[in-house]
């Protein structure tokens, strides 16, 4: 299993003209093929007058379950051309729809290539990355007193705050690197004085930012 992978964070959509034919390009982090088709889906019916919703996608965080489609496209113009551009950027648990409004003009089996394939690229080139790494997520409880320093701590050591949950005290959820919780949790208990109460609670793979 991986330590860690690179995928996409939200949703992003970029369009491109060529020829008179309009591409729309849409990409998100999809966890595994049913949400992979579910997404494909729902882009096409967010363009039900398009002439193409060509995709590729890689399902899951070891880069198997390749899959791509033409949508009508001449064979290997599309499809493919998009699966290559999501390999060459590394990325797992990602999927691209390019979608297509025919202008009347045709591309030729090469153009249609660097079409498709271009509009895969400028799209992810413009979306957010993430990189999923390993993470320890634990409840750090603080009074009052020592709220502000813990969240100037927590924001200084590039961990995530998941929440934060005022009551008596302040109890916030915190995820970081597995490789540097011992490290962190080190630098906490001495920023705090060691006044902070510390529940582990579990691990899995978090998207940092990158």
């Amino acid at each position: 299993m991986p330590q860690s992978y690179k995928s996409l964070s939200g949703e992003c959509v970029t369009r491109k003209e060529i020829e008179k034919s309009r591409f729309i390009a849409t990409s998100r982090h999809v966890s595994g093929e049913e949400e992979a088709r579910a997404f494909i889906e729902e882009t096409a019916k967010r363009y039900p007058g398009a002439t193409h919703n060509c995709f590729a996608y890689i399902g899951d965080r070891l880069g198997n379950f390749p899959r791509f489609s033409d949508d009508g496209e001449p064979q290997g113009t599309a499809g493919m051309p998009i699966l290559e551009v999501i390999k060459s950027n590394g990325l797992c648990e990602a999927c691209v729809v390019v979608t297509r409004y025919f202008g009347g003009i045709k591309l030729g089996a090469g153009g249609l290539v660097r079409a498709y394939s271009g509009a895969a690229a400028e799209n992810i080139a413009s979306a957010r990355k993430v990189m999923y790494e390993m993470c320890a997520e634990s409840a750090y409880t603080v009074g009052y007193s020592q709220a502000a320093a813990a969240s100037r701590f927590f924001a200084e050591s590039g961990a995530d705050v998941v929440s934060a949950e005022y009551s008596d005290d302040v109890r916030f959820v915190v995820a970081v690197k597995k490789a540097e919780e011992e490290k962190f949790v080190s630098s906490l208990l001495n920023a705090l004085n060691g006044r902070v109460k510390i529940e582990k609670s579990r691990e899995y793979f978090f998207p940092f930012k990158i």
